[in-house]
């Protein structure tokens, strides 16, 4: 039976130094959100035409509670500025950034265009170790 949800145990979050802090909120700047169909029952205004059939396992950004691509942006350049970012990267692009929503949900997203730096994101299910990290982090940074 296929295993859903499964957790990247590699997910790691970079050392943070003023040096790093500067080009992450460098970054902040040129980052863009993308979107993913397969996160969505309801596309808002992402533009995005959600599947026939949503693959399952997909955690659904619409628990979240995000429906707007400008609230999905704001929370990757927060995620950014506050160093929530993965030490694994792809043309200068932290492979995952984290942030959290004004609920407190925790989220995730992943790198889908290292040239633009384009991401899309989901929450981080329960079950995921790092979803108590990433509020911890986020309530103890102030970007």
């Amino acid at each position: 039976t296929p295993r859903y949800q499964q957790c990247n145990p590699k997910r790691r979050f970079l050392r943070l130094n003023d040096a790093t802090m500067h080009r992450l909120h460098a970054l902040a700047e040129r980052v863009s959100y993308g979107g993913n169909p397969e996160h969505k029952r309801n596309p808002g205004d992402f533009g995005l035409t959600p599947p026939a059939g949503p693959r399952q396992g997909k955690s659904l950004c619409d628990t979240a509670e995000i429906f707007a691509r400008a609230e999905a942006l704001t929370l990757l350049k927060e995620g950014l500025r506050k160093g929530l970012v993965a030490d694994r990267e792809e043309h200068g692009w932290p492979k995952n950034i984290w942030a959290v929503t004004k609920a407190g949900i925790p989220l995730e997203a992943q790198l889908e265009n290292p040239e633009t730096g384009s991401y899309h994101g989901y929450p981080i299910p329960d079950s995921d170790p790092l979803a108590g990290e990433v509020i911890a982090r986020w309530n103890n940074q102030h970007g």
